[in-house]
């Protein structure tokens, strides 16, 4: 029985492989005929690419599986000539643009312990700004060699550390997905600052990044009708490819701000305690005056790369070849600003002192004129500029070398001005104004490897509006390596013709009004400095001679100062490290020849005083310290809330007055937190006089809290 089945088998075998084989020659024959299996022609669609055929689902009939493997293209890596190597093995960087070269500046991403703790914006510089108050705003730089030279609607320049533009918007190049969230607040909820911010940013290749930010940030403030809303949004999109290049964005930011106008009197911050800020009186406390500023931005900048030889495999950019680059730039910008404000009067209980000792009050107006409207004032200011360039930018051998970039192009300004005519104040008629300006600009630059460092630069305005207008300006920087630490110095150059702003020589508001024909205002400066980073030493030199300079006087009005203003300054930072305990020193002296023109501290001081250690290794790092700012008692600009600007006063000198914060900062894996408590001096020690602007109080004590995280795949 078993030996029958197994011949069984073996036989049905033979006859299946039989039988298999002549299936199979004939299927062979058929697709050769271009007939099916079962004899009928074969639908074209249903037939591979080389002949063999198909089923419904792609697959060969003879029972074969198609090769549906799809093989990955190799990643091109970062190409763009802006970048070097070094900068390339970054996991994460950014950069800004230059709005007029082709050039870009390039940033590590902060996510470190080292400004932190300074949640002020207006912090982060030297010396950082003189504030009206609190978080989000108005405030001026303490180094007159630091403040904003632009000539672009000077009313938002008070808030130019908050407000996103062309050359301060951040591009990212990142290997993953990164999103970073920040937090801070402080205060009760009825007095509360708080600060919100996120960014995020994706590669969408090694070349091509998207990135978002928003930030909002304000005061409900301690002091009485001071509450402020600042929200800022910049959107961008980068390419920068192996000869193309493009980056744009978008830009809105906006500021809510009521105006307090100061306190009535400082005696009501340096001689008075009041149980709460919140009673402090304030000069336009009835008014119920707000300033809202709205901007919009978009720019585009582009560029095509030409090399003069013919690029193979092994060129990674064309930062080492010769070439060529072409661009154009495109910018439109949009400011606009309304002021209201009602009929109001403030008491000063203590205006004048009698000899026995009692005081005689005084009641008064803040603003003296009511030119139009005598109840009630609305004033609407509006400035668009659209600027188009074209560029060129030769590269006659290597982008970094002696002679890397040689640079020019052509430009068209063209400006719309709008404000409320004289006659037509009443109806809500609007003036508006338009002129152009035409320009060309021209600048070289080089690098002679790691040590030296130089460049310069010419612009000119032909004709237009701004006819006769000019800069030149020629840095150069010498660097020395010891145990491979650098040692630099540097200097720079400037010679400046500018015209006035349109709205200093035009002006018509329900206070103020003027029609002025000012001279153009003439600038020469250079500065030297000495730089050891890895030792926390730097030395600056600034020299300015100022010609028919245009400040606001006394009156809140635009003056032209007939002759020349000499200002000096002098920086000097200093860093001690000792294993762990970091003593900062931040000093300027400034020296100025006319006060009344550009009023100046004699010295103003930087100190922060901190312990930082690890408490777990690469997971949990601390710093505990106090930071500190002083300057010497001087005659300080006070802050005009119905022009937006800070004008020279004689009546009030403040100074003198040590400003200290405490704080605990920390960094936990991906994430930092702050403990802080601001002006932890308030009411301990000091005249009292904490202004850091006339009649304007910085906040008094306050505790804050703050988080910030990233996120990254």
């Amino acid at each position: 029985m078993v030996l029958a089945a197994v011949l069984v088998i073996a036989v049905s075998g033979s006859v299946s492989a039989q039988i298999d084989a002549r299936s199979l020659m004939n299927a062979q024959r058929n697709q050769q005929r271009g007939l099916d299996a079962n004899g009928m022609p074969i639908d074209p669609s249903q037939q591979g690419t080389d002949g063999q055929q198909l089923d419904a689902n792609g697959n060969p009939i003879n029972g074969e599986q198609a090769d549906t493997t799809k093989k990955k293209k190799p990643r091109k890596p970062l190409e763009s000539y802006f970048f070097s190597d070094s900068i390339r093995s970054l996991r994460n960087f950014q950069w800004h643009i230059d709005r007029e070269y082709n050039t870009v500046e390039v940033e590590p991403i902060d996510t470190t312990l080292n400004v932190w703790r300074l949640d002020y914006p207006h912090y982060h510089k030297r010396l950082g700004n003189n504030s009206v108050g609190g978080l989000g705003q108005a405030s001026t730089e303490v180094n007159y060699f630091e403040r904003t030279r632009s000539r672009e609607f000077s009313f938002s320049q008070p808030y130019d550390a908050y407000t996103y533009n062309t050359e301060n918007v951040p591009f990212y190049n990142m290997k993953h997905p990164y999103i970073w969230m920040t937090y801070l607040e402080s205060g009760q909820k009825r007095y509360r600052e708080e600060h919100f911010e996120i960014m995020a940013s994706q590669n969408i290749n090694p070349s091509t990044s998207v990135s978002l930010n928003f930030r909002s940030r304000g005061s409900r403030s301690q002091y009485d009708v001071s509450r402020i809303k600042n929200n800022n949004f910049a959107g961008t999109v980068a390419h920068t490819g192996r000869r193309y290049s493009v980056f744009a964005g978008y830009t809105r930011n906006i500021v809510e701000q009521q105006e307090s106008g100061g306190v009535v009197g400082d005696w009501a911050i340096a001689d008075t305690i009041f149980e709460m800020p919140s009673g402090v009186p304030m000069r336009l406390a009835g008014a119920e005056a707000k300033n809202r500023y709205r901007n919009n931005a978009f720019f585009i900048k582009q560029s095509v790369g030409i090399p003069f030889v013919r690029m193979t495999e092994r060129d990674f950019s064309m930062s080492d070849l010769p070439a060529i680059y072409v661009g154009h730039t495109f910018e439109y910008n949009e400011w606009s600003k309304i002021y209201t404000d009602k009929y109001s009067t403030y008491k000063d209980e203590r205006y004048q002192r009698n000899p026995d000792g009692t005081y005689t009050s005084h009641t008064d107006t803040y603003y003296k004129d009511w030119f139009y409207n005598p109840e009630k004032s609305r004033d609407s200011t509006y400035e668009r500029i659209i600027t188009n360039r074209l560029f060129v930018q030769a590269q006659p051998w290597d982008r970094n070398g002696a002679v890397g970039t040689i640079d020019g192009g052509v430009g068209l300004d063209i400006h719309t001005y709008s404000q409320f005519a004289e006659k037509d104040y009443l109806s809500g008629k609007i003036k508006r104004e338009n002129l152009t300006s035409w320009f060309a600009y021209a600048g070289v630059q080089g690098k002679i490897r790691k040590y030296a460092d130089w460049g310069a630069n010419f612009k000119i305005y032909p004709s237009g509006y701004r006819g006769g207008d000019y800069e030149i300006s020629a840095r150069a920087a010498l660097s020395a390596y010891i145990k491979k630490k650098p040692i630099t110095l540097s200097g720079s150059f400037s010679e400046a013709m500018t015209s006035p702003g349109y709205w200093q020589n035009n002006w018509n508001s329900n206070h103020y009004r003027w029609s002025n024909n000012f001279k153009k205002e003439g600038e020469t400066r250079f500065n030297i400095a000495f730089l050891v980073p890895d030792y926390g030493i730097e030395l600056g030199f600034w020299q300015s001679i100022l010609r028919d300079k245009i400040y606001y006087g006394a009156d809140c009005m635009p003056k032209q100062h007939d002759g020349t203003v000499s200002v000096t300054s002098i920086y000097a930072q200093k860093d001690f490290n000792i294993k762990g305990l970091h003593l900062n020193h931040r000093a300027l002296v400034q020296l100025t020849s006319n006060r009344h023109v550009v009023p100046l501290p004699l010295v103003s001081a930087f100190l922060s005083y901190y312990y930082e250690f690890w408490v777990k290794r690469d997971i949990l790092r601390l710093q505990i310290g106090v930071d500190g700012r002083f300057n010497t008692r001087y005659f300080v600009q006070g802050y005009n809330p119905a022009l937006s600007v800070f004008y020279n006063q004689n009546e009030t000198e403040v100074g003198n007055y040590p400003y200290l914060d405490a704080f605990i900062s920390a960094k936990w894996k991906r994430m930092r937190i702050l403990l802080k408590y601001q002006h932890w001096n308030y009411g301990l020690f000091g005249n009292q006089e904490y202004f850091a602007v006339a009649r304007y109080p910085l906040n008094p004590g306050m505790f804050k809290i703050g988080i910030s995280w990233t996120f990254y795949d």
